[in-house]
């Protein structure tokens, strides 16, 4: 009972000349990607699978990870923002039986199948069913002072934007436009792609003034690092890791107050972030004390810079992008 019991309490040289260089190994093929429920339900039935799970006292994260494998991840009180106590998760891996899949460790067992995630203890056992979460601020229209970045109409604002055939803006753009102090709305969607891991899953980055990023990628169920969702680069992990799974629309709403500096250019002041990932709190006034990694400015001077969007490979794209200056 040890999975439902930890829940509840808590020669490099040579004298001759250099021999010739071996041929380079093939590169490995990419793992495959899913753009649409539809597509990714008729290829890859783990997608159906996968998802979150929770009842009135529980919450889980099902990550398919291709091949049948899948990863179970438990919380006591409910799903990450949604009644999660803070206590230890619990992490099983599982493999797909039949139409469902089975998580299993020495003791305990847990089966999914039909919607539903069993928890097996003592002969009872615990019923989680399926659920979709919505972000409260999904949709979010823009309010009367905002400039409008990118409503689906064109993508006029970015240089070199491109619109995909779904109507939504792909990755590896910036705005024409600078901005110093703002408050920002956008809208994600993360591909499906079961076998990528770490950061080929899904990456992507919001880089306010083109100085710091706001990570983007597919880390549904991972362990809420400072290069997942939600994360500052480099320097911050997310309080929570608010990450749906991948294929569903997703929320960052940003609060940015830029670096001060004098008449002389000396900076005074540290520029400060606020991130709320599908409507909870990840990162709450946070001191940036640099840029982050990767972006294009390297250092913060008194200068308003654009917002990118990254591009790393990955079919990640953009909507209801909405700014208000401050």
């Amino acid at each position: 009972m040890r999975l439902l019991a930890l829940l509840l309490a808590t020669s490099l040289f040579a004298a001759d000349a250099p021999k010739a260089k071996a041929p380079a190994a093939p590169k490995a093929p990419e793992p495959p990607v899913y753009l649409t429920e539809a597509e990714a339900g008729a290829v890859n039935t783990d997608f159906k699978l996968q998802g979150e799970y929770a009842n009135s006292k529980f919450g889980a994260d099902v990550i398919a990870l291709g091949a049948d494998n899948f990863h179970l991840v438990l919380f006591k009180g409910g799903l990450p923002g949604a009644g999660w106590d803070g206590s230890p998760k619990i992490e099983v891996d599982g493999k797909r039986d039949g139409e469902g899949v089975k998580f299993e460790d020495k003791i305990d067992s847990a089966t999914l199948a039909d919607g539903k995630l069993i928890i097996k203890s003592l002969g009872k056992g615990l019923s989680l069913n399926r659920i979709v979460r919505h972000s409260t601020t999904e949709g979010l229209a823009a309010p009367k002072d905002a400039t409008i970045l990118f409503d689906g109409k064109n993508a006029d604002a970015f240089v070199d934007g491109k619109i995909d055939p779904r109507g939504f803006l792909e990755a590896n753009t910036k705005t024409k436009q600078a901005f110093t102090d703002f408050k920002l709305h956008l809208e994600f969607f993360l591909p499906f792609k079961p076998l990528g891991r770490g950061q080929g899953r899904a990456n992507s980055g919001v880089y306010l003034q083109h100085r710091y990023e706001v990570q983007v990628l597919d880390s549904f169920g991972l362990k809420g690092l400072d290069n997942e969702c939600g994360g500052i680069y480099k320097n911050s992990a997310p309080s929570v890791n608010m990450c749906f799974p991948p294929l569903q629309w997703q929320t960052y709403d940003i609060d940015f107050t830029a670096a001060k500096f004098d008449k002389d250019g000396k900076k005074t002041g540290s520029a400060y972030v606020t991130v709320r990932h599908n409507g909870v709190t990840v990162q709450d006034n946070l001191e940036l004390k640099g840029a982050t990694p990767g972006g294009a400015f390297k250092t913060e001077v008194p200068a308003p810079g654009p917002f990118y969007l990254q591009g790393h490979g990955n079919p990640v794209v953009y909507r209801n992008v909405w700014v208000v200056a401050k």
